[in-house]
């Protein structure tokens, strides 16, 4: 291994040669070719290194004002923008997501949203929920956790992603330094990224270590990593598998980790609502199921019927739209890998194949579009196999006797970030949906009505989160400023500390006319004492 070779990672403001133990190359998955670039798998002094600057940046950032990690995140969305064509055309060549309109027109544009929505927040500092009680007199607030290391997933490559993402800019909008790990399948993205995120860094005079960028390490380093006593928090997307493995450690260590693991998105489509819009209803669902070739978290995975003709012609109407649809490339050879095996997984557990279930030969990573089924007996036989995730273009039908059976079927379903319930727009599916909605609602973090569940908007009143195992833990969301900020604080408390010595926030005046703060139970922009 040759460092000076491989590309350098960030570490206290500067880029240098990683201390690594190995390699890697990233891959095109439309075409299998693998990159000439190599990429570093730092080892553990590069992680050290990153922590000791992270915990310097730390107690500098609590000295620096909001309006300049405002400026800074805006600074990073303007250089995204500025830079978009080229970062978009690395991301598709890394991933195979096509530049129009996922990229350009959607992530892109997403991603610097969020920058921004987080810059708003920051500046004006509401979501610290400063709360004053004159008369005991104790005050308190929601403050910097600490460093945060931020793992981003394979399938979002921008908006999601270590670098810039959405956790990255509520961790920053937080006032805590970022220790971004990039996702091997994606690194010359992160690493343009990270580029423009330094400048920007540079730019608005940020501490040194207030972001800092690795491209891989080692499954040890990474337990080590999330359990180490200078980190404050850890965020990670992807697999249940290694999720959970991270919280272990994370949890031993008494670390806050928020994770996002998995998710069926069950879809349950009453029967009143396929009399009256069946070919509709399967127009939306085959689109949804077949989106960035399944690949995303609100994918729908599960479609819950009841048992009857109409089911079944709808059964037939989904297949023969998917059958239309062309094979698309898989983000990586591993995640073809993974889609194959749990297919296989489920079809073992008692699925019947519709279509599909098999790897295309072509061009990339290809998996044929395929639809499973089982019937409502045989799932409550073996309800825990029949909920492996197949993560790409993969569904399956659960086919229930009746109502009654729906129910149960639903009470038996792990936590799920969304759920959605199609029903009739008459009153004819009232009773149902009063009674599927009560066994849903507390399995989900979005309930959705009528509309299928792929698409995630940046609002302040969005739950990108669910229970267990959809998430770490059901309280918190990864998208939706300012709650999402919250995951990266610390409730601190000042019990009859001197005015002049509290931070600006908790003092009689209020530090500027935009903040919302809770003076003797009364939410209120005036100052302490005001009339």
């Amino acid at each position: 291994m040759n460092a000076l070779l491989a590309q350098s990672v960030l570490i206290a403001g500067a880029w240098r040669a990683a201390k690594m133990s190995g390699t890697f190359h990233a891959e095109n998955p439309a075409t299998g070719e693998v990159s000439a670039e190599e990429y570093p798998v730092s080892c553990w002094e590069d992680c050290s290194d990153m922590l000791d600057a992270a915990v310097e940046a730390a107690v500098e950032l609590r000295g620096v004002e909001r309006s300049r990690l405002g400026a800074f995140l805006n600074c990073v969305a303007d250089r995204i923008e500025a830079r978009s064509e080229e970062i978009v055309a690395m991301a598709h060549q890394e991933t195979g997501l096509a530049v129009a309109p996922r990229l350009s027109k959607g992530e892109l544009p997403r991603t610097v949203n969020q920058l921004r929505q987080a810059a708003t927040e920051a500046s004006e500092g509401s979501w610290v929920r400063a709360t004053i009680d004159t008369q005991a007199p104790v005050r308190s607030m929601y403050a910097p956790i600490g460093p945060v290391c931020v793992f981003g997933p394979n399938n979002f490559p921008l908006a999601f992603n270590g670098v810039a993402g959405g956790d990255f800019a509520a961790a920053i909008a937080a006032g805590n330094p970022v220790i971004a790990k990039a996702h091997p399948s994606h690194p010359g993205t992160t690493r343009m990224l990270a580029e423009e995120v330094h400048s920007a860094a540079l730019e608005s005079g940020l501490p040194a270590g207030t972001f800092q960028m690795m491209y891989h390490l080692s499954v040890e380093d990474g337990f080590r990593l999330v359990a180490d006593k200078r980190l404050g928090a850890t965020s990670f997307t992807g697999s249940r598998s290694a999720g959970l493995a991270l919280k272990a450690r994370a949890d031993a260590a008494g670390k806050p980790i928020y994770l996002e693991l998995s998710s069926l998105n069950p879809v349950i489509v009453l029967p009143g609502a396929l009399e009256e819009r069946a070919s509709e209803i399967a127009q939306e669902l085959a689109n949804s199921c077949l989106a960035e070739v399944g690949q995303m978290c609100t994918s729908p995975k599960l479609i819950v019927l009841v048992a009857g003709e109409r089911a079944e012609q709808f059964i037939r109407e989904v297949e023969a739209i998917e059958a239309s649809r062309p094979t698309m490339p898989m983000l990586s050879s591993g995640v073809l890998r993974s889609l194959d095996t749990n297919v296989k997984s489920l079809v073992a557990a008692g699925c019947d194949v519709i279509a599909g279930a098999k790897v295309v030969d072509g061009p990339g990573y290809r998996y044929a579009n395929t639809l499973l089924r089982v019937s409502g007996e045989k799932f409550l036989a073996n309800s825990a196999a029949l909920q492996t995730e197949a993560f790409g273009t993969a569904a399956t039908f659960v086919v229930a006797s009746d109502v009654a059976q729906l129910l149960a079927i639903l009470s038996s379903l792990e936590g799920n970030l969304t759920g959605c319930i199609y029903s009739s727009k008459s009153a004819v599916d009232d009773g149902a949906y009063r009674e599927v909605e009560m066994r849903l609602r507390p399995l989900v973090g979005r309930l959705l009505n009528d509309k299928v569940p792929t698409g995630v908007a940046v609002s302040s009143a969005m739950n990108h989160g669910g229970p267990y195992p959809a998430t770490g833990h059901p309280g918190f969301t990864s998208v939706g400023i300012p709650a999402s900020l919250l995951r990266f604080a610390a409730l601190q408390c000042y019990d009859n500390v001197r005015e002049e010595r509290l931070p600006a926030e908790l003092r009689d005046k209020n530090p500027n006319s935009s903040m919302w703060r809770f003076i003797d139970r009364e939410w209120t922009r005036a100052d302490v004492g005001a009339a």
